[in-house]
């Protein structure tokens, strides 16, 4: 028996289903399935490309190949382009905004396609205004319920961490249950005297690389100790130590904060707060950068690039600038980033593409340089040849700065975003990112006759860091190909293996040959800093939440963070 018209009038042939199932199953391998087997950006992208393009030939299979009545071709038509404009209106802001504002329809289009399809399916023998009225209720339903959620940020791999839009924020949760109380701050004397154990972002010399400290790799035998675990406001803030003193930044409603906690409790001790927000859809509210420590001060810049130098005993104020109108730079989307890099007479800090000097006594501005493009990164002393300099990347490259004047002395001239630090195998060498995924490139940079040059000594694709730093150890490097553990030769930067795929930052404990990774799942994860075989030793569970904070090490104290709670393990020494 033939069907028969939704209006009632006449026959038609059976619709041709099949093309549509075809094209949405293949749509949701590309778009869902292929970045999970292949992880890897490209595949991401390629999910991303596929998923619209299944429905543009879905589209074009319903309107042309389907065998529906024109009624419904058009009615279809009309009300998917109309919900998806109209949804767009009321979007919660995070989803919006994502994926540089193309979220929604990166997700609607597959979501949509799957619902179609499967209506087509459920409906095929119903006739009517039954079947019309089903049509309207799946297309309104499956565009405008993206209007009930938020995203509350994103993984390294474009995945979103959905909520529902009226539901508290971990930010709006922990403000509603914490304390504002403080503790006694330590004895002044004690932060003249003593070097900071974690002087702030990755550590001394902002490489990651700890000496001096050997533990137990056995953690059935001998786990990790939970010290203390605690709700922290958000933001992408690693931490600084000194002594008993634990210091991170962080946000809390409309206060941009520095806060001081007691390494072996987790209490507060002081908080410094700006009368500042700063949010983005992928890493949500809050600074980004690390304090900095140095002689009895804290150095921090904000993510809307309020430079505030402290007393490190009481937070009090010693002198503050808004670096960020000082540079005339626009706020990039994912705000000022640079944690300060600190000597006995300057502050050098990165706004964006720009780097600035202070003097670190008085506050006044040194110098600034050009302004090459966006950039992630904070400046970094380097000694080359017996020569010390400040290497800072932006979007135009990689260049050498002299400390005292903000001259240029070389550069390494390579477009495109820059997220990832220089490493410094030694000698003259200087591992970069080339940026946009591609890979990495080892440079040679000498001096010869008063004239600085550089040397391209290989470039490779074998591992392709994203946001993720790596460290270098015995000509070997480690880091993230995509969300994949890597190592690969220093010498001619051909791969050694591939490993867990996890994501996250590292620490090396160089003693021992040992990588700490902190994942982005909050796992803390031991591997083996060798280049023979990949080897995972112990795994640990840390703290919940996307986190794509570095972690922090004192002696045996590790501490990790996110931007919803951070914590301290005494781990077991060897």
């Amino acid at each position: 028996m033939k069907n028969q018209d939704s209006s009632g009038k006449g026959s038609r042939k059976s619709l041709r289903i099949l093309p549509g199932i075809i094209i949405v199953i293949l749509q949701w391998l590309l778009w869902f399935v292929l970045p999970l087997v292949i992880p890897d950006q490209t595949a991401t992208a390629a999910g991303v490309f596929g998923g619209l393009v299944g429905g543009l030939l879905l589209a074009i299979w319903w309107a042309f190949f389907s065998r529906t009545t024109v009624k419904e071709r058009i009615i279809s038509s009309v009300l998917v382009v109309l919900s998806l404009l109209g949804t767009t209106l009321i979007l919660d802001r995070s989803i919006a905004t994502a994926m540089m504002g193309m979220m929604f329809i990166t997700y609607a289009v597959p979501i949509l396609s799957l619902l179609f399809v499967a209506w087509v399916v459920i409906t095929r023998n119903i006739t009517g205004n039954a079947r019309l009225i089903s049509m309207i209720l799946v297309i309104v339903a499956g565009s405008g319920f993206w209007a009930l959620l938020r995203t509350d940020g994103m993984t390294g791999e474009a995945r979103q961490y959905f909520n529902w839009r009226w539901a508290k924020t971990a930010e709006e949760k922990m403000m509603a249950r914490s304390s504002a109380g403080t503790n006694s701050a330590a004895d002044d004397s004690l932060f003249f005297i003593t070097e900071p154990e974690w002087p702030g972002f990755r550590g001394h010399d902002r490489n990651s690389i700890v000496h001096g400290v050997t533990i137990s790799a056995d953690w059935n035998q001998s786990p990790p100790e939970e010290l203390w675990r605690s709700p922290v406001g958000p933001g992408c803030s690693s931490f600084a130590i000194h002594g008993n003193l634990l210091f991170t930044q962080e946000q809390r409603g409309e206060s941009e904060m520095v806060s001081c906690y007691d390494l072996m409790s987790g209490k507060p001790v002081w908080n410094h707060a700006d009368n500042i927000r700063f949010w983005d859809s992928h890493a949500g509210a809050g600074p980004r950068s690390t304090p900095t420590l140095y002689k009895g001060r804290v150095y921090s810049v904000g993510a809307t690039g309020m430079l505030n130098v402290l007393n490190e005993q009481d937070g009090s104020v010693v002198w503050s600038r808004d670096a960020g109108k000082d540079s005339g730079v626009k706020i990039p989307v994912w705000g000022f980033t640079s944690s300060p890099l600190v000597t006995d007479s300057a502050i050098y800090i990165g706004i964006s593409g720009k780097m600035l000097a202070y003097n670190a006594k008085t506050g006044d501005l040194l110098w600034q340089g050009e302004d090459g493009g966006e950039s992630y990164c904070s400046p970094q002393l380097m000694n080359i040849n017996g020569n010390q300099m400040i290497v800072f990347n932006n979007g135009a490259g990689v260049f050498g700065h002299s400390p005292s004047d903000g001259k240029m002395l070389w550069s390494v001239p390579i477009s495109g975003s820059r997220i990832i630090q220089p490493a410094f195998p030694g000698k003259d060498e200087i591992l970069i990112d080339m940026g946009n995924i591609k890979g990495l490139k080892l440079v040679s940079v000498k001096s010869e006759s008063g004239k600085w040059n550089t040397e391209e000594l290989w470039t490779t694709n074998k591992l392709k860091p994203y946001f993720n730093d790596l460290v270098i150890h015995k000509d070997h490097v480690y880091g993230f190909d995509g969300p994949v553990l890597t190592c690969i030769d220093i010498r001619n930067g051909e791969k050694k293996w591939r490993g867990g795929r996890f994501s996250g930052e590292i620490l090396l404990l160089a003693d021992q040959d040992l990588l700490i990774v902190l994942t982005e799942k909050g796992e803390i994860v031991l591997v083996n800093a060798k280049p023979d075989e990949y080897k995972e030793l112990a795994h640990l569970k840390a703290i919940e939440g996307k986190t794509w904070n570095h972690p922090a090490i004192a002696g045996n104290i590790l501490v990790v963070r996110n931007a919803v709670e951070m914590a301290a393990f005494r781990l077991a020494m060897k």
